[in-house]
């Protein structure tokens, strides 16, 4: 496996992780979301990001090639303690460990930050994203069945979890 520098997010990395989700969106197979989104509103969004709730990004010669991030579960107080997570990839990097070293740096972030818990929803058809989960941890909780609508077709998304006790 490859050794890639990690880094928090900044507001100049908002273009390549811009063009990594939306390649994410194009391909279905880890997000419901639908529409591709712009360099501004992902500038936008990272200004927006809260200290508990962090955006970092893997690079390697200088170059964006993936970004993760800890997101709110609920707004509720009582689930404050409790982290979703986002990871992407660039298509040409997948399968070449930047996930797994993405993951595993949210999962000691989200023990400094205090959660947990880290929490995901995903598709089973995912096959690369649930090895990967499963090797740092996750457990299957459950699965909703036609979560969401994508292009036509209900999609089943499996609920995960890590308690960060372990």
């Amino acid at each position: 496996m490859s050794a890639y520098q990690l880094r928090r997010a900044t507001e100049a990395d908002a273009a390549a992780i811009c063009d990594i989700y939306n390649q994410g969106i194009d391909d279905r197979l880890a997000t419901l979301e639908t529409e591709r989104r712009t360099p501004d509103e992902r500038q936008q969004w990272l200004k927006a990001r809260g200290p508990r709730h962090p955006v970092i990004v893997a690079e390697s010669d200088g170059r964006v090639l993936a970004w993760g991030s800890l997101n709110p579960f609920n707004p509720r107080d009582a689930y404050r303690h409790v982290a979703d997570f986002s990871i992407y990839v660039e298509r040409g990097h997948r399968g070449k460990g930047v996930g797994r070293q993405l993951l595993a740096r949210l999962i000691d972030l989200a023990r400094e930050l205090g959660y947990h818990k880290m929490v995901l929803s995903a598709f089973p058809f995912n096959s690369a994203g649930m090895a990967l989960y499963e090797r740092l941890g996750f457990r299957t909780v459950g699965i909703y069945k036609e979560q969401g609508l994508l292009d036509g077709r209900w999609v089943d998304t499996i609920v995960m979890e890590k308690l960060l006790t372990d």
